[in-house]
């Protein structure tokens, strides 16, 4: 979890840097202190006459001939201009090292934060939304940066110089500055009680922008169907409506904020004009002197700054907490199972062979999808899965894949239970093919390699395997041509050859089709499935598909019906066979052979005609 111990643990790693950051700002507010209390001093000593440690001081200094108010005055101006621009210079230098460590933070937060999304659970992404986990990548953690980084370092100067300005106030006049050390808690005590509020409508703010990120995203993705549907201006005013929630929440947040700041700095100024009386109560009936006044009204002005910094921190300080909470409810999600490898089963010059016993599976407690699966896809051979939808085809994807877990049976891997083989040793074996493919908004290349180094060949024999070389070919900018986001410039049918050709790269020992042929046109999935036949030969395949065209070239074909193998065979076996096949394909293949049968009748007359 990431909280204030969290966060000071990772401070522990800059140490240096953040001993020498408050080095600086000690010799800062040692500079910057004493500054209110020089100019006011010169009205007991020169317009009062009465000189005292000060004019001595500066007798010292000037020669004989400037003993005389006017190089008084004007040595202590340039004191307090070196002083202040000293002052300053430091604090900048300080700041900057106090960025330094708050950067570095926040990137060690956001990389805490990436490790943990590549451990989420399949099932919290799909309940959740992409949209509504990434609004705490941005918004959230830059919360906490901006404290880190900009709040805390005017903190300690902010202390620093409160609690010098206390001492020299006691110094002065110990019951004037008693008096107001002691009022001071109480309006930081009110600041509190409002800062409470503040931090429940940073929540309410931070969880419309999540909202309206989600929503954002959804409609951007999907913004082809639903114009092609005509439900593109409802689905933005929806998105409107989000907009305008988040100017609710985030109105009700800047005003209360901003009066809750006010409010705060208005209790100051009244306690700054009670101050102000004291002060001049305590020049008629103590030995306070009018220059010393002079001095309290300056040092109570310096004091304003620091104060409101120090009542506006605590504000920051409750939109961090609430930040906080709400990337813990991130780091608190469910994480995919990812069981520790205890065997390997691959062995050199072996295929993987995979056998599923009484597998059960159900997305929820409502309907089981998987029902006692038994099945056995052979090592090199291509097995086939049909059936109408909900049958479980893709349910059997994601458990070899571990998306989601079986909740019962076995899923054997070269005789080796899946979880002593361990998922992400499987997939290193294996490579998927999706009807949908994701893309990235980048070249043909990078889409192709994914980041990894393969020659311009090796691209090229690929994208030959897949039917695609003419197509880049005929790109402008051909392996570098950028596709546009999910593949746009590109048709379906060349989004899924692309697919293929990522997958010959892998060269897995495990391949798996899902619907990965669907939107091509029957002869370039035919010349697709001969040069696959090629390259397939000799490793495990598992088809999922509709096509009879892609589902006759598997060795073994399993015909699932709720959760269950109802048959198995060859296709010229389940066709002729009653039963869910024949009813899916049956009129296909009689289509099919009749379409052949007049081809041949044609030929022949062609010939009696020659």
């Amino acid at each position: 979890m990431i909280n204030w111990s969290w966060l000071i643990t990772q401070a522990k790693h800059h140490k240096p840097r953040l001993i020498s950051a408050n080095l600086i700002a000690i010799v800062a507010t040692l500079i910057s202190v004493p500054i209110p209390l020089l100019m006011p001093l010169m009205v007991d000593e020169i317009l009062l006459n009465k000189p005292g440690d000060g004019i001595a001081f500066m007798n010292q200094i000037l020669p004989q001939a400037w003993h005389q108010h006017t190089a008084y005055i004007l040595l202590v101006l340039l004191m307090v201009v070196i002083m202040r621009i000293a002052s300053q210079a430091l604090n900048i230098l300080q700041s900057r090292q106090f960025t330094l460590v708050a950067k570095d933070i926040t990137f060690k937060m956001r990389q805490h934060l990436i490790d943990k999304l590549g451990r989420i659970s399949m099932r919290q992404y799909e309940e959740r939304g992409s949209g509504g986990i990434t609004s705490h990548l941005i918004t959230d953690v830059e919360t906490i940066d901006k404290f880190v980084g900009d709040t805390l370092s005017r903190f300690l100067i902010g202390l620093l110089t409160v609690v010098g300005t206390a001492i020299i106030l006691l110094w002065l006049n110990w019951q004037l500055g008693l008096f107001i050390l002691l009022v001071n808690p109480l309006v930081v005590y009110a600041s509190k009680l409002m800062g409470n509020r503040v931090k429940t409508l940073k929540k309410l703010e931070n969880q419309s922008f999540e909202r309206f990120q989600q929503r954002l995203v959804e409609t951007l993705d999907g913004i082809y169907q639903l114009r092609a549907a005509n439900r593109e201006r409802d689905f933005l005013d929806q998105l409107k409506g989000s907009a305008n929630d988040i100017r609710h929440d985030a109105d009700k947040y800047a005003w209360q904020s901003e009066a809750a700041g006010r409010i705060s700095f208005l209790l100051f100024l009244v306690g700054f004009e009670l101050f102000r009386a004291m002060a001049m109560i305590m020049v008629l009936f103590t030995d306070l002197s009018v220059g010393q006044m002079f001095a309290v009204f300056g040092y109570l002005w310096f004091m304003l700054g620091p104060v409101q910094e120090l009542l506006g921190i605590q504000f920051a300080w409750y939109s961090a907490s609430a930040a906080m909470q709400r990337l813990n409810t991130l780091l608190s999600l469910d994480e995919e199972v990812r069981p520790v490898q205890t065997v390997n089963p691959f062995r050199d010059g072996e295929t993987i062979d995979i056998q599923i016993n009484n597998l059960q599976f159900a997305y929820d407690e409502d309907k089981d999808v998987l029902r006692g699966l038994h099945l056995h896809i052979p090592a090199g051979k291509r097995v086939a899965l049909v059936g109408s939808s909900g049958g479980g085809k893709s349910t059997l994807i994601q458990l070899l894949l571990g998306i989601y877990q079986k909740d019962a049976g076995d899923i054997l891997i070269n005789g080796e239970r899946i979880e002593d083989v361990s998922y992400e040793a499987l997939r290193n074996k294996m490579a998927v093919v999706l009807q949908h493919p994701v893309l990235f908004n980048d070249t043909l290349r990078h889409n192709l390699s994914l980041g990894n180094d393969f020659s311009d060949e090796q691209l090229w024999q690929a994208l030959d395997i897949a039917q695609m070389a003419d197509v880049t070919q005929r790109l402008t900018d051909g392996l570098d041509t950028e596709i546009g986001r999910q593949g746009i410039k590109l048709s379906g049918g060349q989004r899924q050859r692309l697919a293929i050709a990522r997958m010959v790269l892998a060269n897995p020992e495990f391949v798996i089709l899902d619907e990965a042929t669907s939107a091509l046109d029957t002869a370039t999935e035919a010349a697709l499935h001969r040069a696959l036949n090629e390259f397939l030969a000799g490793r495990t395949t598992l088809i999922v598909a509709h096509r009879l065209s892609a589902v006759k070239q598997a060795d073994v074909i399993y015909v699932l019906e709720d959760g269950q193998v109802s048959q198995s065979g060859t296709h010229h076996e389940l066709v002729n066979m009653a039963g869910l096949y024949q009813t899916l394909y049956g009129n296909v293949q009689s289509a099919e052979s009749a379409n052949a049968e007049t081809g041949q009748q044609v030929s022949v007359a062609r010939l009696n005609i020659k």
